[in-house]
């Protein structure tokens, strides 16, 4: 987790497999500013954003985030070369992307992604142009949302991924229209289940949509995977901590054998099945 401070001191702190976290939220939510070129600029005003929401930017910081992103298609001329590639998030559930090369997998576990392949490395506007060919032709998404991939994660299989990534790759590498300057990348499927610590997540009974000032998210860490923390909670239910809502609270420590109170939670249906 990284902490920053009002002065734009920033620290980080490793979230680790089978220990306990226990914060309690405090207030006003703060902007965060803007992540470039490896480092935050510091929100100008400081500004205080909604309580709710996974968000934690003010509209000005917000806007130069869009105007500086790749998704946004306005940096058209950028040198950098791109990767395309598929990933996988449980049966059934894959997506197509691009991400510079020079970031490596970070894009891939930023999202969740359960594994992943490259398809192929070119110039942006290339890998762009093919993204969106194969979004087409191979009948996937290039975007999912952090929802559907929480109730495809549980028991999810590094078999069935290899298995469906194959087979789109297959697809995807045979088909015409390729941008010239694209190129294509044999299948090599990457598996996250045990940087996710995916081996403890068999089910999830709850999500934290949302907290509060004085409310309290604590629990014993399972796994992470993308934003998503995965508590065991002193009385075993299975809880998910979407962490980009605690995003611009300022938190402090809750202390040894605090409950979770306050929080904003969705009850999951123990049947996950029947999405595809």
């Amino acid at each position: 987790m990284g902490w920053t401070g009002d002065a734009g001191s920033e620290r980080e702190s490793a979230v680790r497999f089978g220990e306990g976290v226990a914060f309690r939220v405090a207030g006003p939510r703060r902007c965060l500013g803007v992540w470039r070129g490896g480092r935050r600029s510091v929100c100008p005003g400081w500004a205080a954003v909604p309580v709710r929401g996974t968000r934690a930017q003010c509209a000005e910081c917000a806007g130069i985030d869009r105007a500086q992103s790749v998704a946004a298609d306005t940096i058209a001329d950028d040198p950098r070369p791109y990767h395309v590639y598929l990933a996988w998030f449980g049966d059934g559930l894959v997506k197509v992307g691009i991400t510079g090369v020079g970031r490596g997998s970070a894009r891939l576990l930023e999202q969740g992604a359960v594994a992943y392949t490259w398809l192929g490395q070119g110039p942006l506007m290339a890998a762009r142009r093919a993204e969106e060919l194969l979004r087409v032709a191979l009948g996937v998404p290039d975007r999912i949302p952090y929802g559907t991939k929480r109730i495809v994660r549980a028991g999810a299989e590094s078999g069935r991924a290899r298995a469906e990534l194959g087979r789109a790759h297959g697809i995807a590498v045979g088909l015409d229209g390729w941008p010239e300057s694209l190129a294509r990348l044999p299948c090599a499927v990457v598996g996250h289940e045990e940087a996710f610590g995916l081996a403890a997540v068999d089910r999830v009974d709850a999500v934290v949509g949302g907290v509060g000032e004085g409310a309290v998210v604590a629990g014993r860490v399972v796994a992470a995977a993308g934003p998503d923390l995965h508590l065991v909670e002193a009385g075993g239910r299975r809880l998910v901590v979407d962490t980009r809502v605690l995003a611009g609270w300022p938190l402090a420590a809750a202390g040894d054998g605090a409950a979770g109170t306050g929080i904003e939670v969705r009850e999951v249906p123990a049947v996950q099945g029947g999405l595809f």
